[in-house]
């Protein structure tokens, strides 16, 4: 009695599908209005489809220093090579690691291509630059000494600077001729702590011409736009004397000539300060950088505010501005209302000055739109063509139970799409040729799990017995190869995703995905469907047009009809 009462146990577990229906029918509703929601009704297309230019570079580093290429340098080079192309009016420009060494960098089209390439490529620029003026980073309206003589507490530097440096400058600005006077001075030993007015008519009208167009400049620079940063950014030289914008745009400066360069710092971290428990920025320099330093710092230590800052100036733009007191030594440290993410961040930006990595470009492949345009229709074309042979063969041999197979890939092709169109502003995937390749190679993987279960079904139905018993037996068999043949396929495509670089991984990474929701389909659809439909006449029955037709199987007579057939009747033979 035990064992019938446990398989009517187990037969009700199975016969109650409609849990598992309703749990993808959640599943698919809640990705379907996320989707929506976050206005990405579409995957992303990545370059080779949508057009533009893809460029991988690799860190190379100096030798003897390979430890260099790691993830914290690497994810410092992303950031800067990001704020590079973006600077470029790019909007959906795409920088990030592949593997350990190699940084991929995708352009959309409309963007000047040699130009991205020469930003991306280059070495990142970390000076240290004395601060001769500082203004809030809306242009100026009106150039006069009234409209430019303070800078609003808005202008200031935010959380990267030091607290004196957050206090903005009460006195007047100085003029364009004196701002070139007092980055020469402010920079000698025997100069004057202000510059004076009565040194302007001293310089030659060249160089007043040239202080002019630089006040000029500055008075329009509008560091609150992507377009007004980046052109603050361009054509900057060591020896220049330069205008910046703060980070976030909220403050453009008037910089001096770089007295320190990035390369002169030897470590930098983020540490909490132990008499107060805020977080600070240990600095150290080397031999020749530390006396460049105590130089710079006892020079601007008796100068006013903001005169007496000094800018950290990456790629040109102003990543902390702290001021200055007294001289400082080899070792130093930056303190302000840092948090530990900010202080992180600013120590990532002075290490990275230090970094003995370089990049050199691997690859560039531009397509235009047009031919990105045939190739996504060309690869539409194969998925449609690959599903209709999988069609046509599931509707001759397995009939009636095609209608489930087709069913169950429209599930999964759901699913496929809604989360590919998720992953896009998520973690910024990107639907590529090779990807769409892994999605029409997924169908026939798809259909083998079906036709794995569909044949279990019939061999139960060729051993004698009917629909409904031949489902519940078929499955634990077909399950046991279904999750096999997944996990090899799953583990082929992980492998494959992480030897390769590029486009290869947008296969490998498709192919992983719709792995898994074949899992999830066969276990959460196909199978509880296949329940329903056994209850039906029309499968149980066997129609011919069923697929599970008793006589075109070659069933055998019922088991229970053959044990009484094969039963000794003669109580003598028994």
């Amino acid at each position: 009695m035990a064992a019938p009462k446990k398989g009517r146990g187990s037969a009700g577990g199975q016969d109650r599908p409609g849990r598992a229906l309703a749990l993808i029918l959640i599943a698919m509703v809640a990705l379907t209005g996320g989707m929506f929601l976050a206005d990405q009704p579409t995957p992303r297309l990545g370059i080779d489809l949508a057009g533009g230019t893809s460029i991988t570079l690799e860190a190379k580093a100096e030798p003897g220093q390979e430890s260099a290429v790691n993830k914290t340098n690497m994810d410092t080079a992303v950031q800067i090579m990001e704020r590079r192309v973006n600077g470029l009016g790019v909007s959906e420009a795409e920088v990030q690691t592949q593997g350990k060494s190699n940084i991929i960098v995708n352009i959309p089209k409309g963007t000047d291509s040699a130009q991205a390439r020469e930003q991306v490529g280059t070495t990142a620029k970390l000076y240290f630059r004395p601060v001769l003026t500082v203004a809030q980073g809306a242009p100026t309206p009106e150039p006069s000494a009234s409209s430019t003589d303070k800078a609003s507490p808005s202008a200031t530097p935010n959380s990267s600077a030091s607290d004196k440096a957050t206090s903005p400058s009460d006195k007047p600005s100085p003029s364009a001729t004196t701002q070139g006077r007092a980055v020469t001075g402010a920079l000698k030993a025997d100069s004057t702590p202000t510059p004076k007015a009565s040194d302007a008519p001293t310089a030659s009208a060249e160089e007043q011409a040239a202080a002019a167009k630089l006040q000029k400049r500055f008075e329009a620079l509008d560091c609150s736009t992507k377009a007004g940063r980046s052109k603050a950014a361009q054509g900057s030289k060591a020896t220049d004397t330069v205008i910046a914008c703060e980070q976030d745009g909220s403050a453009k400066y008037v910089l001096g000539p770089a007295e320190v360069d990035g390369t002169d710092v030897k470590t930098a971290k983020a540490a909490i300060n132990q008499n107060n428990g805020q977080w600070i920025v240990q600095m150290g320099f080397t031999g020749g950088g530390a006396k460049k330093f105590q130089k710079i710092t006892g020079t601007l230590a008796q100068q006013q505010s903001p005169q007496n800052q000094f800018a950290i100036a990456l790629d040109n733009e102003v990543v902390s501005a702290p001021s200055v007191s007294e001289a400082l030594s080899a070792d130093a440290e930056i303190s302000g209302s840092f948090t530990q993410q900010s202080a992180e961040d600013l120590a990532n930006v002075l290490s990275y000055g230090a970094l003995p990595l370089s990049f050199k470009e691997q690859s560039v492949t531009t397509v235009t739109a047009a031919l990105g345009g045939e190739q996504l229709k060309a690869g539409l074309i194969a998925g449609a063509i690959g599903l209709a042979l999988v069609i046509i063969y599931l509707v001759a041999y397995y009939r009636g139970l095609a209608f489930i197979a087709l069913l169950s890939l429209l599930v999964s092709g759901i699913l496929t799409y809604t989360i590919m169109s998720l992953l896009g502003p998520a973690i910024g995937f990107a639907l590529n040729l090779p990807a769409v390749c892994g999605a029409i190679v997924a169908i026939g993987i798809t259909a083998d799990s079906f036709i794995v279960y569909f044949e279990r079904i019939r061999d139960e139905i060729r051993e004698g017995r009917t629909l409904r018993p031949a489902v519940s037996r078929a499955w634990p068999r077909a399950r046991r190869t279904i999750l096999v043949s997944d996990f090899v396929s799953f583990l082929a495509a992980a492998v494959l995703f992480v030897v390769t670089v590029g486009k290869v991984q947008g296969f490998a990474f498709t192919l992983g995905l719709t792995t898994l929701l074949d899992v999830v389909v066969v276990f959460l659809f196909t199978k509880p469907v296949m329940t329903l439909l056994a209850r039906k006449k029309f499968f149980a029955s066997g129609h011919p047009w069923s697929g599970l037709d008793p006589k075109r199987l070659g069933a055998k007579p019922p088991l229970r009809r053959s044990r009484r057939v094969n039963a000794p009747t003669d109580p003598k033979e028994a």
